[in-house]
């Protein structure tokens, strides 16, 4: 008797019990967060988003983002074109300059815009970008400061091999000019201030003089905006909230990326006061005004005007708006 009663009571309850299970699964499968895996290096303008990250933004919209550390930004772009990862935080010139690959890279995003981080700091005697002719100047060939020299070259009517350079990375370029090794070196923030309060040299120029193209964005390769076009878009709704929370509330920002990094809310503010950050309005500028193709091809030239680097200047860069476009109709500020 009883196990009839077992018998009636299973048939009754478990259609009743199946369709809870299937409610369930349904639910856990659309609130799975989307992986995301990104690489990004030490530089402000990127690090900001591990404020989404320690915030619960990237989880808001979706994702959960992985970030994958590099201090050589061929090496971040490379990986994302080879598959290890969706997408780098990478300069413009660096995407410009990566190997041939199957795939193209596209740029989806401008992070921001350096407007005073990078510089040229020189001995006193030396008062202006035209006084380095025929001096020896340190810069690392083939990265963003041999951009910004170039740039400064051109914006001051020299052409570049009408200088020498010293190929050496940041650190190294600050003590060859204290050891009178050379008369200027190309820089980034703090180095740049800080080599120039010492024993009296000065800063002669900073990506501030002109519409820079010292450009950091958000590149990827190909295949991956269409595979994974949800998990672009969502990325860059959490970026915009970033960026409109670095307007509305940057000690708080600030404060949040300080304590990840070991540093402190003022060091750090310091060092992202140099750039124009990448907001909705900058990207709008950038990727629908038309600024950012023009800024690739001007790149592109600079960087074929110095043979020195060594590297493979490709002929072109896909800019693809679409993902900004559909961010932008998403997202509610």
């Amino acid at each position: 008797m009883k196990s009839k009663q077992l018998t009636f009571l299973t048939l009754i309850f478990l259609p009743f019990l199946m369709a809870i299970f299937i409610k369930g699964c349904s639910f856990n499968a659309a609130g799975a967060l989307k992986p995301f895996k990104v690489g990004l290096n030490t530089w402000p303008g990127y690090q900001v988003a591990l404020y989404a990250q320690a915030t619960g933004l990237f989880r808001k919209h979706g994702l959960e983002v992985e970030f994958v550390r590099f201090t050589n930004q061929q090496d971040n772009i490379r990986s994302t074109m080879r598959g290890a990862q969706d997408a780098s935080f990478v300069p413009l010139a660096e995407v410009i300059q990566v190997d041939p690959n199957q795939e193209a890279p596209v740029y989806i995003m401008v992070a921001d815009i350096s407007t005073g981080s990078d510089g040229i700091v020189a001995e006193s005697q030396i008062t202006s970008v035209k006084d380095l002719k025929g001096k020896k100047v340190s810069v690392k060939l083939g990265t963003v400061p041999h951009l910004v020299l170039l740039e400064a070259l051109k914006a001051n009517q020299l052409q570049p091999n009408e200088i020498e350079i010293v190929d050496a990375i940041n650190e190294r370029g600050a003590a060859m000019l204290k050891q009178g090794k050379v008369s200027a070196s190309v820089l980034w923030e703090p180095l740049l201030s800080n080599t120039a309060k010492a024993e009296g040299r000065k800063v002669i120029y900073t990506t501030a003089d002109v519409d820079s193209v010292v450009i950091d964005g958000l590149a990827t390769r190909s295949s991956i905006t269409t595979t994974k076009q949800d998990e672009l878009t969502r990325f860059i709704e959490t970026w915009f909230d970033v960026m409109k929370d670095l307007e509305t509330k940057p000690q708080e920002v600030f404060a949040s990326v300080a304590k990840q990094l070991g540093t402190t809310v003022e060091i750090f503010a310091k060092d992202y006061a140099g750039l124009k950050k990448g907001d909705l309005e900058m990207n709008r500028r950038m990727f629908e005004g038309g600024r950012l193709q023009a800024a690739s091809e001007q790149t592109r030239q600079l960087l074929l005007a110095d043979p020195r680097h060594g590297r493979l200047i490709r002929d072109y860069v896909e800019i693809n708006a679409q993902p900004i476009v559909k961010a932008t109709k998403n997202w509610k500020q």
